[in-house]
């Protein structure tokens, strides 16, 4: 059947009471900015639902990406026909027949937004139901899990019939729980802890460090690649690039190496928290999870994290590594995260990190530095991209290389 129509379900957004309006608009933006390539689409966002007109657009491509924008429930692909019952009937037989099998069983449902049709929804059920039994031999009524539930909806503008009910991302739309950073490396942790971010509504921009010429511009693009697979579930992500060189060879230089991590991300964290600042950011994400490292403690992270104030989040702490890489695979970010490219982490790595590091050791070593003169510097370099759904950023050959992995 060519599919007219895709009626898309809120999820968790029936809850939200006075503000329900504010995150419908939020998720029709977030599903415009989406489908931003599919110029034909129209997208109309009502209190109960929400109807996307194809206007002649491929409607698998379309179910494809929706299947990834945050705060849907489900959705319907659905067939317009005139409000002419003997066209409705027909299509309704037709559905039916296309779809048979030995055995199957279906009901129909029927709801009416336009309730001055003609007939009422128990009228229309019988009339559909009666056609279908007389038109396709062998099949059966059943009221309670039927094989098929034929959805029959009567609005001003037509008839929609849907026979199918596609499970959405759930979540909340992209934006409503307002902005946050992530600090993007380039591993298998901080993408899945920014997929976990938006999920929840954050509209999030990646900080992403590099360090020129100790990391490689194909480094710098694997984060980038990264950021773009998780485009899909809100639209576009700015992509925010921390010059990371002077810092980190200064460090190097002038910090006992069993404090280098801890200096090099306290530093990190800061330059991450005036970015928030200066971008009205809420929060900081990053993917810290409980001793997957170690260098990943709670005495690490409370010697990093007294830099500043703000809200650190880290949204994979508790999971383990196994558990993490599951989303990773899922979200389709696996492949890319494993690419052998050093980032900014990797380098300068002492052999034994302090897993217990001490506040008052790391001040004091931070003190012998320029530490406001280095986080200028490094903010004068900034570079910051939009990220949109499609844009590559690997070339052909180092994205082969990832498949093979």
């Amino acid at each position: 059947m060519q599919y007219t129509e895709i009626m898309v379900r809120y999820g968790e957004l029936s809850t939200k009471g006075k503000n329900r309006r504010n995150f419908i608009d939020r998720l029709a933006t977030n599903v415009r900015q989406s489908f931003h390539d599919f110029p034909n689409l129209v997208i109309k966002a009502h209190r109960d639902r929400m109807h996307m007109h194809l206007n002649g657009e491929d409607a698998d491509q379309v179910m494809a990406r929706l299947r990834q924008v945050f705060g849907i429930q489900n959705f319907s692909p659905s067939i317009k026909v005139d409000r002419n019952m003997e066209e409705v009937k027909k299509v309704a037989a037709q559905i039916m027949q296309e779809k048979f099998f030995d055995g199957m069983t279906f009901k129909i449902n029927t709801r009416r937004s336009d309730h001055r049709f003609m007939y009422d929804t128990n009228e229309i059920n019988d009339m559909l139901g009666g056609y279908i039994l007389e038109h396709v031999p062998g099949i059966k009524v059943k009221m309670k899990d039927p094989d098929i539930t034929l959805r029959v909806e009567v609005r001003l503008n037509g008839i929609f019939l849907s026979y199918e009910t596609i499970q959405g991302a759930g979540g909340l739309p992209v934006g409503t729980a307002g902005k946050g950073m992530l600090m993007l490396s380039g591993g298998i942790d901080s993408p899945v802890a920014g997929y976990l971010a938006l999920k929840r509504g954050v509209d999030i921009e990646m900080v992403h460090f590099f360090s020129p010429p100790y990391t490689s511009e194909q480094a710098l693009n694997k984060a980038k690649e990264l950021t773009a697979k998780l485009t899909p579930y809100g639209g576009h992500i700015k992509f925010i690039q921390v010059p990371f060189t002077e810092i980190q060879e200064t460090v190097k230089h002038d910090v006992p190496s069993g404090y280098l991590m801890t200096v090099q991300r306290r530093f990190m964290l800061r330059l991450t928290a005036a970015l928030a600042q200066k971008r009205h950011g809420l929060a900081i994400f990053n993917g810290e999870a409980l001793g997957q490292v170690a260098s990943q403690t709670l005495e690490s992270m409370a010697a990093i994290n007294d830099v500043t104030t703000m809200p650190v989040l880290r949204p994979v702490v508790s999971m383990d590594k196994n558990e993490i890489i599951k989303i990773a695979q899922d979200i389709d970010t696996f492949d890319l995260s494993i690419m052998p490219f050093e980032d900014c982490c990797t380098i300068f790595a002492p052999p034994s990190p302090k897993t217990k590091p001490k506040i008052d050791k790391a001040r004091a070593y931070e003190a012998k530095l320029d530490v406001d003169g280095l986080i200028e510097r490094a903010l004068a370099g900034v570079e910051i991209t939009e990220i949109k759904i499609g844009d590559t950023f690997l070339n052909q050959e180092e994205e082969s290389f990832a498949q093979l992995l």
